[in-house]
């Protein structure tokens, strides 16, 4: 089901029941790119640690923003083992436009392709996007709008304020107590907002969001006055539904988090950043206080791609790079390879007759329970409930060059690139780093280039190799030396 703006409030109750009573929740989300073109040096690497890796990638998840997310709440059926009833949901997002709040994001061409591709529709995003906001950006407006300063910034919304004033006015002149007119196609946290400047302009009317559209009404100044003290109607209660209107999506996000059920994605490194710096709070600079803060929300993470990735070996599962590959891979041997899945999982419960259940999956899962999947960095996954593992990455190569002057990284790279992908990094004048996520490559490079004239391949050894090392060491000898001198020079003759 496709769900804008115009369907999003009415929903909302069902989806809280459906979370609520959740065995867990998959999650997938469609950004308007990835990442952006950043010159060389702040490009990710596979030499990053997380800490770089975050850091980097953190002003892309800033320059984008998410324009659908897929949901899918799954509860068992209750007197049937191990079965699920999958409620799916395709969400249109766009940022909340409202006083003060005005964001400011990029397309990348690559992902409008993507998206062209399986058919993604641009108008329910841009014209029925259901608005949201972070928690930072939900005290600013909910200070403004409570206090009473808000300000229509937005030129768009200004235009169409001053066009719906006008209209009202005219049609005021001559109208008489009792009457009303209507003013269609205005729906979502506007419509909230349109009424309460017309009445704040214009104080012998009274207006009424109704399914056709505002119905304004012209009263009476004493029935005026009794419809703002009305308990249905106090301008305080205007104001909070006009927040939770602005606030949309974001209602839900946290109905999400304070739910607490398992969360379940594919590479959905991505989709935590945009989660936290969407609906959660800006990505703060610490890439440690980002991993405690996601695991705060999300307690129980499960990224299928550490999955997939970890056990291919062992059950004999194709190496697929994407969900819809993991998913036809299933669909074409489904019983025999989820039987031998569940057997590799939890060999000691083969041939019991035990029903597994998603409790029993959790336990089984635990060596992948909140490890997510890092896309070119120095380690492979993200553990977000504790210390990250260490690098188990092929070793760093060392590249000596001889005979070639002024050689760049962009040319020791296109020098590798028919024979296996590597990252360059330079480490002195003459010398580079090269760094594969492949054991095989790094094998078969040092075999190749072997007794090469110009090109001298080694593993690289920090403390023999490192810039860093050998000026501490050559440090160390002149004060080693200069002290010897003193203790010479200084001695007493006998």
């Amino acid at each position: 089901m496709d769900v804008g703006a115009d369907e999003f409030e009415q929903s909302l109750p069902l989806l809280q029941e459906l979370v609520l009573g959740a065995e867990f929740v998959g999650l997938d989300i469609e950004f308007t790119g990835l990442r952006s073109n950043l010159s060389r040096p702040q490009q990710i690497s596979l030499f990053d640690s997380p800490p770089e890796w975050y850091l980097k990638t953190r002003q892309s998840v800033q320059q984008f923003t998410i324009c659908q997310i897929g949901l899918s709440v799954f509860s068992s059926i209750e007197g049937e083992s191990n079965k699920y009833v999958a409620h799916s949901c395709n969400f249109f997002l766009f940022p909340t436009t409202f006083g003060v709040l005005d964001s400011e994001f990029s397309f990348q061409a690559s992902s409008v392709q993507f998206l062209n591709q399986y058919g993604f529709d641009y108008n329910k995003f841009l014209k029925n996007g259901i608005p949201y906001m972070n928690e930072e950006q939900e005290k600013k407006i909910k200070h403004n709008i409570l206090t009473g300063s808000w300000k229509v910034r937005s030129s768009l919304d200004k235009d169409q304020i001053k066009v719906v004033i006008d209209e009202v006015t005219r049609w005021q002149d001559l109208a008489e107590e009792g009457d009303w007119m209507t003013l269609p196609g205005i729906a979502g946290f506007q419509a909230f907002e349109i009424q309460l400047v017309l009445r704040q302009a214009l104080p012998d009317i009274w207006t009424v969001l109704r399914d056709q559209g505002i119905i304004v009404k012209k009263v009476s100044k004493q029935h005026r006055w009794y419809l703002e003290n009305s308990s249905c109607d106090r301008e305080s209660c205007w104001k909070e539904k006009i927040l939770l209107s602005a606030r949309g999506f974001s209602v839900f996000f946290q109905m999400l988090v304070k739910a607490q059920k398992p969360l379940v994605g594919h590479n959905m490194m991505m989709d935590l950043l945009h989660l936290h710096e969407k609906f959660f709070r800006p990505l703060p600079e610490s890439y440690d206080q980002f991993k405690l803060n996601i695991h705060n929300l999300f307690p129980v993470l499960i990224d299928t791609k550490n999955v997939t990735k970890d056990i291919w070996k062992e059950l004999n599962f194709p190496r697929v790079s994407n969900l819809s590959e993991v998913y036809e891979v299933l669909n074409r041997r489904l019983y025999v390879q989820v039987e031998v899945f569940w057997a590799f999982l939890c060999p000691h419960r083969a041939g019991s007759l035990l029903e597994p259940s998603f409790p029993l999956y959790l336990d089984v899962l635990a060596p992948y329970v909140n490890q997510v999947n890092l896309i070119r960095a120095r380690i492979p996954k993200i553990n977000f409930s504790g210390p990250d593992s260490p690098s188990t990455r092929p070793p760093i190569l060392l590249l000596s060059v001889r005979r070639w002057p002024g050689v760049s990284e962009q040319q020791v790279y296109r020098e590798f690139q028919n024979l296996c992908k590597f990252d360059v990094r330079r480490l002195s004048r003459s010398q580079f780093l090269l760094l594969t996520n492949k054991f095989k490559d790094a094998r078969s490079i040092l075999r190749e280039y072997r007794g090469h004239p110009t090109l001298q391949l080694t593993l690289y050894r920090y403390w023999r190799h490192s810039p860093d090392v050998s000026c501490l060491f050559r440090v160390c000898g002149v004060v080693a030396t200069w002290a010897l001198l003193a203790l010479v020079l200084g001695r007493p003759d006998p």
